[in-house]
């Protein structure tokens, strides 16, 4: 099947309502990275020096040698930007969630200490703050198993979070296939946490940021005062916070780096934003594992049939009707490029109906006679389809007058005349006067007029009849 694995489409229009404890309008969730210690260098048995995320402009990897500028930079995160940190967070009874490369915290004891002792979550951030993206798949799926026993022999659990970073195409999958965590965050794609299938296990994602992040500070465009930092961070909180008096609670992720934010003319920045926020009513700040735990008992996975995934027979089975007797077009719907954005009613119509707009005159033309006339002789004779049927019925079309009967018989022998197809109307959008009145009108139209506004109405059937059937 020629299928897009992509979600474009995710909670669509109408998010849940995330009804955080309490009735808070919106979750505030500090992410601590602490990668010092895990990072590129060949004393970590690597082939060259980090190069990312510090403050030495322009920075490039050394091969074959130790780059003293970057390490020391690192050893400032762990040395003194922790501390500071732990001194900020502590005091504003604040827990945060630290994302803790396994090997950085095996090279850190009083700092993981420090973390347990806060009551702060420690999530995994991956065996070493490497790039994934190149490692074949069992290389990955080795080092995510290193991760997770490293980790739980030196803080004494395993973790139940996860985020990389520096991830693969396979690393969100080969997380869920552990079956070890309540929520994986390698993801930046939405301001809720949602449900993924991964085989039979369904994972939850809590999606993390990369702009509401200290990381600015070390990548262009980015941060150059802890000002602009504080007034980026208070901009999202504004927004979000106004969508949660509005009823659409948010979840706002800020993520931060012990060698960045740990800096005071930085930090400063930070501060200001936690000063801020202390003065809202209805702000939660947890850590991510209060989040998911919090999902998963607010919002459990549901699974249900997913048109993108069903094989031909089932598809046209199943949608073979959408369309008045023309399950070519559901046949042929199934052969498109189909995926997540198709799993909802607007969806797959838009993929029915551009089966529909692209097939010739002749076959649009079939659709349109295999409508019946409204309140004919089908329907008196009860042979509708069940569609139809409940169609016609909404408006009141089964329980006519004589003379009303008589009338339409008039108008549908009129207009077939005229058009050489039935009248066709979504009746759901109308009640029997509408119908009697745009019947009335139509007739006049000229035959080509006429074919575009009855392929109109049948795409607008088909709309409300997969409205009844997917979500």
């Amino acid at each position: 099947m020629n299928r897009y694995p992509r979600d474009m489409r995710g909670y669509g229009p109408n998010p849940p309502d995330a009804k955080w404890p309490n009735g808070a309008r919106i979750a505030v969730q500090f992410v601590l990275n602490y990668e010092e210690g895990g990072e590129n260098s060949i004393l970590h048995g690597d082939a060259a020096s980090e190069a990312f995320l510090s403050d030495i402009a322009g920075a490039s990897m050394w091969a074959g040698q130790r780059h003293w500028n970057m390490e020391s930079i690192y050893e400032y995160g762990a040395r003194a930007g922790f501390w500071r940190l732990h001194r900020l967070f502590t005091g504003a009874d604040i827990p945060v969630t630290i994302y803790g490369v396994a090997s950085a915290l095996a090279r850190s004891p009083e700092q993981v200490a420090a973390m347990k002792d806060a009551g702060w979550e420690i999530a995994s951030h991956g065996l070493k703050w490497v790039e994934h993206k190149d490692m074949p798949e069992p290389v990955e799926r080795a080092a995510i198993e290193e991760a997770i026993r490293l980790h739980a022999e030196v803080t004494g659990e395993p973790p139940q979070g996860w985020y990389t970073g520096r991830c693969s195409e396979n690393t969100v999958r080969l997380t869920a296939e552990t079956g070890q965590f309540a929520y994986v965050s390698d993801t930046y794609d939405d301001d809720l946490p949602y449900w993924r299938e991964v085989g039979d296990r369904d994972q939850l994602v809590i999606p993390y940021t990369l702009e509401a992040n200290d990381m600015r500070f070390a990548t262009a465009p980015g941060y150059i005062t802890g000002e602009q930092f504080y007034q980026y961070l208070k901009d999202s909180f504004d927004v979000l916070y106004a969508e949660g008096e509005a009823g659409a609670p948010k979840m706002m992720s800020v993520g931060l780096h012990c060698r960045l934010i740990g800096r005071p003319g930085k930090m400063a920045g930070l501060k200001r934003f936690i000063d801020y926020i202390a003065g809202f009513e209805g702000v939660w700040t947890p850590r991510r594992i209060d989040i998911a735990r919090h999902w998963a008992e607010t919002h459990p996975p549901q699974r249900h049939e997913r048109p993108s995934e069903m094989d031909e027979a089932r598809f046209v089975d199943r949608f073979g009707g959408v369309f008045e007797h023309s399950p070519w077009i559901a046949q042929r719907a199934h052969g498109l490029e189909l995926g997540p954005a198709h799993d909802s009613a607007v969806g797959l119509h838009n993929a029915l109906c551009r089966v529909f707009r692209a097939a010739s005159d002749d076959e649009r033309l079939g659709v349109l006679t295999a409508h019946p006339d409204l309140a004919g002789k089908l329907a008196e004779a009860k042979r509708l389809t069940a569609d139809s049927t409940s169609e016609q019925a909404s408006a009141g079309l089964d329980a006519l007058t004589d003379d009303e009967k008589s009338r339409f018989t008039q108008l549908n022998d009129t207009y077939v005349a005229k058009h050489g197809f039935p009248f066709i109307i979504a009746v759901r959008d109308h009640d029997k006067a509408g119908i009697l009145s745009a019947f009335q009108r139509r007739i006049d139209n000229d035959r080509d007029a006429e074919f575009a506004e009855a392929c109109r109405q049948v795409e607008r059937i088909a709309e409300l009849r997969l409205k009844g059937m997917l979500p």
